[in-house]
């Protein structure tokens, strides 16, 4: 944690394709934690984002230093821009938020009193989705073959929107793996949670940037980082086959030598090589993506490169990369 003095609350929000968002996002932040709390800082990190996120920062930075502007070199993806934001981070409670208004900031109090009163996690609820019908059907799907591969119970919906002690986040920052999903993280940490139902609003403006191919890639990362449930899989795939040939082989020569019958059948021969060599490189490409994901983390490359910064020093920033 920096040597800067301790502020009583953290907003962290991951900004991409945000920018008609963002002033109304600080005006609403303000207006409901300076009737919250005495000392606070909104942390916004710009994922290199297309639109121009990063020049509406830098003027809300200048007018306000409570505002505190990370700009990344590249877009690193939503949950390494949030441990960028969490890195720099000095709240005793740390919220993280969505920057779209899509996670309201009037729900804040709410999470706030459940934080004081002694649970160091405290996720929000969100009991009516506002979001397009193919982005709930993906995270519903990913998160049941999720469940099942990771013996996990999750809910989808609870997102990133929550509030964390200061221990909390401390832990979070010691994970430094490439493969980053904030939620999952947290869980693992296993810290005392509490959930609270809370009012999730449609988009403010713009439309989303996570697509299905976008859900579906975070999803098969985050299952090969917690789960190896897919090699047992692999495994168990290739003892049935192998037992399955093993048993209709059993069976041709019953057939030859008893029953005198001729073994026919090159297009069942040919099919059959076919699938078995697909069942082979499909193995072979899990067992491929664990050889991979392994190979990115011994490079050692840090999680972000930040490109620029408002109201912070870079010197606290390069510590934590």
């Amino acid at each position: 944690m920096n040597s800067v003095s301790e502020k009583t609350i953290s907003i962290v929000l991951p900004c991409y394709n945000t920018a008609s968002c963002l002033d109304a996002l600080y005006q609403r932040l303000c207006l409901t934690l300076e009737n919250l709390v005495d000392d606070f800082e909104i942390i916004m990190v710009n994922d290199c984002s297309p639109d121009n996120d990063w020049e509406i920062i830098k003027e809300l930075a200048k007018k306000d230093s409570r505002v505190k502007g990370l700009s990344l070199s590249k877009n690193f993806g939503q949950h390494t821009a949030i441990t960028a934001g969490l890195d720099v981070s000095l709240g005793k409670y740390v919220v993280v938020m969505d920057a779209d208004l899509q996670d309201q900031p009037e729900e804040i109090q709410k999470l706030y009193v459940e934080a004081i009163n002694g649970y160091d996690v405290v996720l929000a609820r969100r009991s009516k989705r506002k979001d397009p019908f193919f982005k709930k059907l993906g995270s519903k799907l990913f998160y049941k073959v999720y469940d099942f591969l990771s013996d996990a119970v999750t809910d989808n919906s609870v997102a990133n929107f929550g509030i964390y002690s200061r221990k909390v986040i401390d832990s979070f920052c010691l994970m430094r793996e490439k493969d980053r999903n904030f939620v999952s993280f947290i869980q693992w940490l296993g810290y005392k949670t509490k959930y609270v139902d809370v009012i999730h609003a449609a988009r403010f403006a713009g439309e989303t940037s996570y697509s299905l191919i976008r859900q579906i890639q975070l999803g098969l990362r985050t299952i090969i980082s917690f789960s190896n449930k897919p090699l047992f899989f692999s495994v168990q795939l290739g003892f049935w086959m192998s037992l399955l040939a093993f048993m209709v082989g059993i069976y041709f020569i019953f057939k030859y030598l008893i029953l005198k019958s001729a073994i026919t059948g090159w297009t069942s021969l040919i099919v059959s090589m076919y699938f078995l060599s697909g069942l082979v490189l499909m193995n072979l490409g899990i067992v491929a993506l664990y050889i991979a994901k392994i190979y990115d983390e011994v490079k050692h490359r840090p999680l972000y490169i930040v490109n620029a910064i408002e109201n912070l020093e870079f010197c606290d920033i390069l510590s934590k990369t």
